[in-house]
């Protein structure tokens, strides 16, 4: 891209522009430049809102790459970056899936998460270069409020050729970069309270999106049931107390009964969902489970229809 080129799409890129609404911000009181920031804030989630249609091809895009035993990838630089490690370091004890489903690619590593390091965003050769190994049946998403980032660019691409799905993620109806990707999730919130200030309204744009996109998927994989954790990771007394609430209000069985049968499925939150569920023994809720492909109402719905046929 040329200096030309850049100062193009720098200019059009609506994060970037002067907002009206906060203009003189400087010389209000501190609530009413609160109350200013607060009224920015609410535009975002109405803007995340108009592209849930795209945001839902991406879901299933992410279903299928976990599903058939290939992988997503997050690209980003700077608070974009930032955004996308901690959406994928939370899956991990969340729904207990292996760091390596879902990966995060932040532009100049681990430093640059915590320090800024503003120069690495314009590498495309590195987003290229992390984007190595990706191929067909991935995922690769890149996050960029303008849309034109050259780092995520150069991943994007990368994972295209391989033949990787890709969507970015921008707050850029206009980015070229959306017309090189299957999907261009394009949440428009507009220019900043401060200009070019992306950590800001686009930054939550970035976490909404990506929090939802994630949630959808481990939904969709059957890593839930109803609206509760059964994937979650047990890791200390807090979560293990939680796994008997969740048992409780999943089945409306006491809190002993739910230990206890916690216990005798040693400790597998969805053995014993499904047997309290069921009314099974643990070991034909493991069978149903492990034939379901670890779903819960899946396992359920098994175990019912093989009593009826018995019956």
């Amino acid at each position: 891209m040329t200096d030309d080129e850049f100062e193009a799409v720098r200019v059009a890129a609506p994060t970037e522009g002067a907002n009206p609404r906060t203009l003189d911000i400087d010389l209000r009181s501190t609530l009413e430049m609160l109350k200013l920031i607060n009224d920015e804030d609410g535009l975002v989630a109405p803007a995340v809102r108009a592209v849930l249609p795209e945001l839902a091809t991406a879901v299933d895009f992410g279903v299928s790459a976990l599903l058939t035993g290939r992988s997503i990838h997050y690209f980003g630089a700077g608070s974009s970056g930032r955004i996308a490690v901690l959406d994928a370091a939370e899956l991990v004890p969340t729904y207990t899936i292996a760091p390596e489903r879902v990966v995060a690619h932040h532009a100049g590593g681990t430093s640059a998460f915590e320090q800024a390091m503003e120069n690495v965003e314009d590498d495309a050769a590195t987003g290229a270069a992390e984007a190595l190994g990706l191929g067909e049946g991935d995922l690769a998403i890149g996050l960029s409020a303008s849309g034109r980032t050259p780092y995520v660019a150069g991943a994007l691409r990368a994972a295209s050729a391989a033949g990787a799905a890709t969507v970015l993620v921008s707050s850029n109806p206009a980015a070229p970069l959306g017309d090189e990707v299957d999907v261009h999730i394009a949440v428009d919130t507009g220019p900043e309270v401060i200009a070019g200030s992306t950590r800001m309204k686009a930054g939550t744009a970035q976490k909404l999106v990506l929090n939802a996109f994630s949630t959808a998927v481990m939904i969709r994989l059957g890593r839930t049931y109803s609206n509760l954790m059964i994937d979650v990771t047990a890791t200390n007394a807090k979560l293990r107390g939680r796994l008997v609430t969740i048992l409780e209000e999943a089945t409306g069985r006491t809190e002993a009964q739910c230990a206890e049968t916690l216990t005798a499925a040693e400790g597998d939150l969805k053995v014993a969902l499904v047997c309290l569920l069921a009314d099974a023994p643990v070991g034909e809720a493991r069978i149903a489970l492990q034939a379901a492909g670890g779903r819960v109402r899946a396992a359920l719905a098994e175990l019912a229809t093989g009593r009826r046929e018995v019956s």
